[in-house]
This record gives structure tokens, sequence and C-alpha cells, in this order.
């Protein structure tokens, strides 16, 4: 019951942090709307003052889109509050050499969530938007739905800033000895095979320009994150090694002597 309290406690402040972050954001939803949109702009019409315009359907729409634009806003801007009361609460579980590893870890998730939709937003979405606009040739032509262009904007962002905390995971793989490096090191074709399905799940649309682009990524954050775990646990990583060699080394002299 303790437990549950903390839980419920942690939760009402991430809830309530949210609420104020999207009141605030929603006052400037035009403003982060048109943020949002600003690396497919030259794929949208546009206003006579120059600025991006999209079509609304019905009259629910323009309100449905502005509060989708304010809460993810808020997720993104309160993000390290939400990690904060995530791992905060697991703290109490972990031992006390384990403890070390919490302020790295939230700094660390934090960093990779904002980089994985900074990613998204700089390196993502014009190629993306540009392929499936491409696609329209010959067909007819293309009426940007305000609904449809942030919803799957959001998506993207999203996505990838979850995806992007695959070098936390990994790391902690090694750390708790779950799956040792060695392993992971060795199998590697299959680990490449998942963040291909992955990426492939992930993505909001068919466009295997962005599958292959968060594969890339993801590929690149996976061997950074084996790099980095064979630096910091390179101690454990050789006596492991060691001890390996030992035994078969033992084994060998045992089917000798036989």
């Amino acid at each position: 019951m303790e437990h549950l309290g903390e839980l419920r406690m942690r939760l009402v402040r991430i809830v309530v942090v949210l609420i104020v972050a999207v009141c605030v954001f929603y006052l400037a939803a035009g403003t982060m709307g048109q943020f949002l949109l600003l690396p497919i702009a030259e794929f949208l019409p546009r206003a006579e003052d120059g600025t991006v315009s999209l079509s609304f359907l019905n009259a629910f729409d323009p309100f449905t889109v502005k509060f989708k634009i304010a809460f993810w806003m808020a997720v993104v801007a309160t993000s390290p509050i939400i990690l904060w009361q995530i791992l905060a609460f697991f703290l109490p579980a972990l031992r006390p050499n384990e403890r070390k590893w919490f302020i790295p870890t939230f700094v660390a998730a934090v960093a990779l969530f904002i980089f994985g939709t900074v990613f998204c937003y700089l390196v993502i979405l014009h190629p993306a938007f540009q392929w499936l606009t491409g696609q329209v040739a010959g067909l007819g032509t293309v009426e940007p739905n305000a609904a449809s262009y942030v919803d799957v904007i959001i998506k993207f962002e999203i996505g990838f800033g979850f995806a992007f905390e695959l070098p936390i995971v990994i790391f902690y793989l090694v750390v708790f000895n779950i799956v040792p490096y060695k392993k992971l090191r060795a199998s590697w074709r299959y680990v490449y095979v998942g963040l291909m399905v992955f990426s492939a799940m992930v993505t909001p649309d068919a466009n295997p320009v962005t599958m292959l682009l968060m594969f890339a990524a993801l590929i690149g954050l996976y061997e950074l994150s084996l790099l980095i775990s064979r630096v910091v646990l390179s101690k454990r990583i050789k006596l492991q090694q060691e001890a390996e060699a030992a035994e078969n080394a033992e084994a060998e002299a045992d089917e000798a002597g036989e």
C-alpha cells in the first residue's frame, strides 16, 4: 500500500505538470503548429501572409488539432519531469552500488529522447514527405488535411523519441548481465534484423525512406551503446573472457587426458 501511495503521488505530479503545460502550449498552438510544419512547408499550400495553410474538414478539427499540438509539445517539454518521477519511483528498489547510475540514466534518457525528436524534425520529416508527396505524380493532387498531417508528424516525433532510448536498454542488459556483452556482439545479425522489424513497426507510414533512415540511426545507436558498455564495464568483460578461456582450457585438458 505504501508503494501504491507513492505511485499515485508521482502520477498526480505528472498529470498536474502536463495539464499546466498543455494550457500554456494551447495558447501558442498556432505558432507551435507553424514551427512543427516548417520542415515540410515547401510541400504545403500557403496563405497570403506566407504561413502554411492546411484545410479542416469540419468545425471540430481546429480544436482537436490545437489540443494535439499542445499535448505533445507539453510531453516533450516536461519529459525531464516525467522521466524523473518514473525513475525516482524505482530508486528505493536499487542497491546502493546501483544507485550511482540513477543520475546518469536520467540525464541520458532525457538527452536521448530530445535528440530523437530533434533528429526526426531536422533529418527525417523532409525526405519522408518529399517521397510521399512524390507518389501522387500522374494520379492527382494532394489536399493537405490539418488533422492527418499533424497526427502523422506527432507520431514520427514521439516514435523517434522513444526509439532513441535504445542505448539505455542495451547498456542495462549488459550491466545487469541479463544478456552478456559477448552474446550481443556475436548476435549482431539477429539484432539488425530485429531493428529492421522494429523500424517498420514504429514508423507511422509505409515509407521505405523513413524506415531505412530510422534503421540506420538505430544501428548507430546500438553500436554506440555496445562501445560505451565495453568501455564502462571493461573490467567485468575482461574477467568474463578470462573465466571462459580458463573453462575452455580446462575442458580441453580433460579431453586430452581422457
